[in-house]
């Protein structure tokens, strides 16, 4: 859609609603944007504090969670959108069969408590971005194109904690969303070898907390493996809905054009619009 029409030579001011169910489309996915973290959730499933979940990892293994969780990010990219995210066997729902997968490999994960959650890691993120994939696909894009494959990969960074590095004025969705596009000038045409690690090294920098969180509450055997396939899919849950409310954001900016889409969305985040 054209940029609002003048007149009398004053440009006219962004509409903050939409039709009928687009707005209410944009209103779930600003909701879900917006809401709970995913810290918030793996601490609702085990019944603790984010802070205690946090205490309970040593530091020693904090500080190898990060290397990890790139390599699970780089097996994923390579494996998960390179086939049809929504092809399942015996025609199962994508959302369903990948929910089964993940929650299989928590359960199994956990019961061998920290090595088995790294262990499982790849396999999880793999899983959770095929079905990220197969939000993609429902919203209209292909996930073998090079730009749409780089979206699906930030889900994971749009969908993670803040670092404490960031700074809370510019961390937030649309900044997020402008400065992963920075690292990934040439993403509409193909991903590359010298532009993919610092990409993924950004992403990995969000998805690293929440990973840790996760490797915290399976790191005790037994414990874990009660716990494994419920905190497997509380991830999935979250990133699914991610993938759905960010997807459904870039379809309405194809319908509508990003300022429009963005003074709507601002004005749903702040309780103004109409």
């Amino acid at each position: 859609m054209s940029e609002p029409n003048t007149r009398a030579g004053t440009t006219l001011p962004a509409l903050l609603t939409l039709p009928g169910d687009q707005q209410a489309d944009l209103a779930r996915a600003v909701a879900t944007l917006e809401g709970p973290s995913v810290a918030a959730r793996i601490a609702g499933v085990v019944g603790t504090s984010v802070d205690a979940l946090k205490a309970r990892l040593p530091g020693n293994v904090r500080d190898g969670v990060d290397g990890a969780v790139r390599r699970a990010l780089e097996q994923a990219w390579r494996t998960a959108v390179s086939t049809e995210p929504r092809r399942t066997p015996l025609g199962m729902s994508p959302a369903w069969f990948h929910r089964g997968l993940v929650a299989a490999t928590g359960a199994a994960g956990g019961a061998l408590g920290f090595l088995g959650t790294l262990a499982e890691l790849p396999i999880s993120t793999t899983l959770m971005l095929r079905q990220i994939a197969a939000e993609a696909a429902a919203a209209g894009e292909d996930p073998k194109i090079a730009a749409t494959a780089a979206e699906c990969l930030a889900v994971f960074a749009l969908g993670s904690p803040r670092t404490a590095e960031d700074d809370p004025a510019e961390s937030g969705y649309f900044a997020a969303r402008l400065a992963l596009a920075q690292l990934l000038p040439n993403a509409a045409t193909s991903l590359t070898s010298s532009i993919l690690p610092g990409f993924l090294g950004a992403i990995a920098a969000r998805f690293t907390g929440a990973m840790g969180l996760k490797l915290s509450a399976q790191a005790v055997p037994v414990v874990g493996a009660a716990t494994g396939a419920a905190i497997n899919l509380a991830f999935m849950n979250h990133f699914q809905s991610t993938a759905w409310a960010h997807f459904t954001v870039r379809r309405l900016e194809r319908q509508y054009g990003e300022g429009r889409i963005a003074s709507a969305y601002k004005a749903l985040r702040d309780g103004t619009a109409a």
